[in-house]
Order: C-alpha cells, then structure tokens, then sequence
C-alpha cells in the first residue's frame, strides 16, 4: 500500500524528515533556548544547523571564527563538522548570555574544539594570532561591514565567510523599514559583498538568508 503520510506534512516537515536528525542534545539546547531566552528564534535550529555542519565537513576548514555565539546552538554544528585538530573560536558580545551559553557548549561532545570567547570580535579576533578558514558571521547587523573588514585580512585565499540573516525577514525589499538601523546595516553589506571584486559570493534563500562568500 502507498504511503502517503508525508502528504500530512508541511513542506519544511518534509525537508527535516529527509536531512541528518539534529540530535538528542542540540534538540534540548534548541527548546531550552526557546523556553529561557527573549530571542529564541535566533539559534540557527535544526536545518540550518546540518548546513553547517555539512559545509565544514566538505571544506574542512582547521580554524573556523564564529562571530555571535548567542545560546551556542550553531558553534556546536560547527565544531561538529571539524575533524581532529580543527578549532572553533566563538564570539559573544553579550556577557549576560554567558551563564546559559558556556553549560551548554562546555556540556557537549565537542566542548574540546570549541573557544568560547565573551567580548567584541572586531576588536579581539585579530589578536588572536589566528588565520581563519572559514568564518560564521551571526553578530549585530549594524556592525557587518566592519565585521568582513576585519575577517578578509585574516583568512587565506579560498577562505569562506558565511553571512546569517541576509535577507533579514525580507525586510532588504520593504520600504517600511527603510530608516531601521538593522535592515540598513544588512542591506549596505549585501551591496558592498556584491560588488566586492575580492571575493565571490552567493546568496542562498536559506531560514532567513545565508550568503556564501570567497575569498579570491
């Protein structure tokens, strides 16, 4: 007889039935950080989590820099994609986040490939001394043009950036938001990346927008 339970499903349903399952611990860190947080909806969660993960895996990157580390949710996927060696170096401007992130990140299977760093990445990133392979840039939406400007110098040629909320709830095509500080700050990057002849990019319709950037 045909199954057709999957026609029951919503199409995002549908396309997390059909990818890696997140886990046991992510899905605790995911609802957790729904329960006691005010912006739950900012952890990457389960699809967008497996992207990552897959994207370190096929790039193996030795040094990743995540820049916004929020409840821990995407450093873990990140860290799990890296193989032995590999390290994570993960930024939290927030300081009030920290007593719920570190548990979280210092409690997973991956705890050992993680940094997880509580000040401004502009600032502190460039003296770690660091090259970055890859970097995940989930931070404040005003600061991402500095943010790139100072990543581009510590990665190598073939570096990848990936830019989180792009499209920023579709608010980069609505004139109602056209004097918010957030959107603006979204939409000069997205122009500035586009026509920056030092990298190649791509911009993928991914949850709220993921823009793939490398570096020439």
């Amino acid at each position: 007889m045909l199954d057709t339970s999957y026609k029951k499903m919503t199409l995002d349903d549908y396309i997390l039935a059909h990818s890696e399952p997140e886990g046991e611990y992510l899905h605790r860190l995911w609802r957790a950080t729904n329960i006691y947080t005010v912006h739950g909806r900012m952890a990457s969660g389960h699809l967008q989590g497996r992207v990552l993960k897959m994207l370190v895996k096929m790039l193996r990157p030795k040094n990743i820099l995540e820049v916004g580390t929020f409840s821990g949710y995407s450093a873990i996927c990140l860290a799990e994609g890296l193989e032995e060696g590999g390290k994570l170096y993960t930024f939290e401007i927030n300081d009030e986040m920290e007593d719920f992130t570190r548990p979280w990140i210092e409690g997973s299977a991956v705890a050992d490939k993680i940094e997880f760093i509580i000040g401004n990445a502009i600032e502190l990133a460039p003296k770690l001394g660091v090259s970055f392979d890859m970097a995940f840039v989930d931070g404040d939406k005003r600061t991402y043009i500095e943010t790139y400007n100072m990543l581009l110098p510590l990665m190598p040629s073939g570096g990848i950036i990936l830019a989180d909320n792009t499209l920023w709830d579709g608010h980069v095509v609505d004139h109602a938001y056209d004097n918010d500080k957030q959107t603006h700050g979204i939409e000069a990057f997205n122009d500035m990346v586009a026509s920056d002849d030092r990298v190649e990019q791509v911009m993928l319709p991914l949850r709220d927008g993921l823009t793939i950037i490398r570096k020439k």
